[in-house]
């Protein structure tokens, strides 16, 4: 098994800034709604394990529960008000780095010209569909605390619950299994006596390609810019970051 802490730790230090952000509130919410939807109007998190990840981490962000209640009415439509649909948008950013850019949106057109703009503005083109995503495979991330564990204490574990990769990043195990895995994969780790900080599906590069140092900083900036639109959720890119 393998993986790449330095992509792993920048995705978790974006993790806090966001944190920082009035929008995130905002993103959890349309998050949770997709989740009902998804899961045909279940509104239950034991028998509906995407929207049980995503209560996860608006819990842990500190969403108050109002909020929370509110958006899992939205999603069974007792809620009204706007319609709101996940797509996934590609590209390329600088150096022909591949991007996924995950989004909820009430208006597709909206969100697609804000999207295009901000990678065109920042020397990256839009692509269609598929001519991106085959890069990556959508995959269960498990992001577990050491706590005073050691890595071969975790993946005895994760082992055990259909754990298929990792990442060693400083003081967590980053653990990877296949979609459907995720929430058995979960549950297993905190039963087996480990701090689970957030598990969510994710697009993983099945390759990374690297680039010039200016170029890496050119993508980490538009990464950022494309975050902090407000109908963006995740942005996931194939860039091999320099250590």
């Amino acid at each position: 098994m393998s993986g790449h802490s330095k992509w792993a730790t920048i995705k978790r230090q974006k993790g806090v800034n966001d944190a920082k952000r009035g929008q995130l509130f905002t993103k959890l919410a349309n998050a949770i709604t997709i989740a009902v939807k998804q899961g045909g109007g279940n509104t239950d998190p034991e028998f509906n394990a995407s929207l049980r990840l995503v209560i996860d981490k608006a819990k842990a962000a500190n969403m108050p529960k109002d909020g929370i209640e509110r958006a899992i009415l939205k999603g069974a439509g007792g809620a009204g008000g706007v319609e709101l649909d996940e797509v996934l948008y590609e590209g390329f950013a600088n150096g022909g780095v591949g991007l996924l850019v995950e989004a909820v949106t009430d208006k597709k057109q909206r969100t697609v010209a804000e999207v295009k703009n901000t990678i065109e503005k920042n020397g990256g083109t839009m692509a269609g569909q598929g001519a991106v995503s085959y890069l990556f495979q959508k995959s269960g991330e498990i992001i577990v605390h050491k706590n005073g564990k050691t890595l071969d204490d975790i993946l005895t574990v994760a082992l055990d619950n259909n754990v298929s990769d990792y990442e060693d990043v400083d003081e967590v195990v980053i653990l990877y299994t296949q979609p459907g895995d995720l929430q058995s994969a979960q549950k297993g780790m905190i039963q087996g006596g480990f701090a689970v900080e957030e598990a969510s599906l994710v697009y993983r590069p099945l390759s990374r390609i690297s680039v010039a140092p200016e170029i890496e900083e050119k993508v980490v900036q538009l990464v950022e810019k494309l975050e902090e639109l407000d109908d963006v959720q995740k942005v996931y890119t194939n860039l091999e970051y320099s250590s």
